[in-house]
């Protein structure tokens, strides 16, 4: 499973509730946009429409071999879930401050997948807190490397 685009924005600025997989309606051009790399997915968000998942300001670029059938780079596009996985995400999506977030595009079985998180969104001090934590393992683990090398 080798991801085609990360969103290092998302585990960053959200705490992940819940992850879904979800297909995702492209066109010919696009999918071959997203095989040379050619994405961007740091200000995307979904959002449940008719029920229907629709991903917004996701960015994939045109590709450059393309005609005139070239696919828009920021298109909205539809994202492919069961019904009740719908429903899910429609509940808790209505509950104040939480967000659906594409985590990454990645392929499955020669096909897109998209991960789909719902988020809620982190404070400033939550977020100072993840470095703080971050930054105390790192130390740690130079502490142990100075140990086991005998420096």
């Amino acid at each position: 499973m080798a991801d085609i685009v990360n969103n290092p924005k998302a585990r960053r600025d959200y705490h992940i509730l819940e992850t879904f997989e979800a297909g995702i309606a492209l066109r010919g051009t696009e999918v071959k946009a997203l095989r040379a790399g050619k994405g961007q997915i740091s200000d995307a968000f979904a959002r449940v429409e008719n029920n229907e998942v629709f991903l917004h300001n996701a960015h994939i670029d045109e590709y450059s071999h393309g005609n005139l059938g070239n696919h828009q780079p920021k298109a909205v596009r539809k994202l492919l879930l069961h019904k009740s996985e719908i429903r899910k995400l429609f509940s808790l999506a209505s509950i104040k401050g939480n967000a659906l977030v594409p985590l990454s595009f990645y392929w499955k079985n020669g096909k897109v997948k998209v991960a789909l998180a719902v988020g809620k969104g982190k404070a400033q001090y939550d977020k100072r807190e993840d470095l703080k934590r971050r930054e105390s393992d790192r130390e740690l683990k130079r502490a142990k490397m100075r140990r086991l090398s005998g420096k």
